[in-house]
């Protein structure tokens, strides 16, 4: 069968956490990607050149796919060159009413709470902040969307914490432009259902597909936060089948990064793990 494999890459993929990664774990997710059978796609908040540059640094297998920028880029990764896929870009515009980044950026100056992202962390279709870490999104949040609909611009705002820096994130998008809209994009243009797709993540702008209908698994060095509000949100939407949390064992190891990965490719597919095997 055919496999659509789609994964964050910080501390997801990536061992860039304060967890331990298991000898061997991408050596394991190098043979997966090199399956015949398993399409590869990165979903994750870099744009185009910071993956590119964790693809280098951490010795990553090149994908065939990249949904970049938070869901609101995909590209069609060729050996040779990327391509900006544009019917994706077609499909979110309308969501913004005709503004641009800096007519949004402008739109929401007054709210102090927000400390634009660096120029390179910007793209046509994603505004993106610092805030404080302990900042209070549940009231922020809706003070936003109100602002937002008052001039008819249907957004997803997406908050999430970089513990590492000890700040929160927030990225605001088209409201079709989520990692979650993307992977369905994804999934719906190039003929792949549930059934055989699988996504991991460990953050909270990995929510929206954690607890979708999208098999998904969640790697175990996730945060406690993240474990928890996950878990909360599929038992209230009654999916809890979906939902994989890696704890460690696969082939020994630990269900950090690449481990979690493969151990959660292993609970849905295994026989995708027979064909590793053989």
């Amino acid at each position: 069968m055919s496999l659509l494999v789609c994964t964050d890459l910080d501390r997801t993929l990536l061992p860039n956490g304060g967890e331990p990664e298991s000898a061997g774990a991408r050596t394991w997710f190098h043979r997966l990607a090199a399956l015949e059978e398993v399409t590869l796609a990165y979903v994750t908040g870099r744009d185009r050149n910071r993956v590119e540059e964790a693809i280098e640094e951490y010795g990553l297998p090149r994908p065939d796919f990249v949904l970049g920028d938070v869901g609101s880029s995909i590209y069609v990764c060729n050996p040779q060159e990327w391509h900006l896929w544009s019917v994706w870009q077609d499909h979110i515009r309308p969501d913004w009413n005709g503004f641009t980044h800096g007519d949004l950026a402008q739109l929401l100056a007054d709210f102090s709470a927000l400390q634009l992202q660096e120029e390179s962390k910007q793209n046509t279709y994603k505004l993106s902040y610092y805030t404080r870490i302990h900042l209070d999104y549940k009231v922020l949040l809706p003070d936003l969307h109100k602002r937002l609909r008052e001039n008819k611009i249907n957004a997803s705002l997406i908050w999430s914490i970089d513990a590492p820096a000890h700040r929160g994130l927030l990225d605001i998008l088209p409201a079709c432009a989520t990692k979650c809209h993307a992977v369905e994009f994804l999934m719906d243009k190039q003929g792949y259902s549930l059934a055989n797709t699988v996504f991991a993540g460990d953050s909270g702008n990995d929510l929206p597909v954690l607890v979708s209908p999208i098999p998904s698994i969640l790697v175990r060095n996730a945060s406690p936060d993240v474990k928890q509000e996950a878990l909360h949100l599929v038992n209230n939407a009654g999916m809890s089948a979906p939902l994989y949390l890696a704890r460690g064992g696969f082939r020994g190891m630990n269900g950090n990064y690449a481990a979690g990965i493969m151990e959660g490719i292993a609970h849905y597919h295994p026989e995708i793990i027979t064909l590793l095997e053989s």
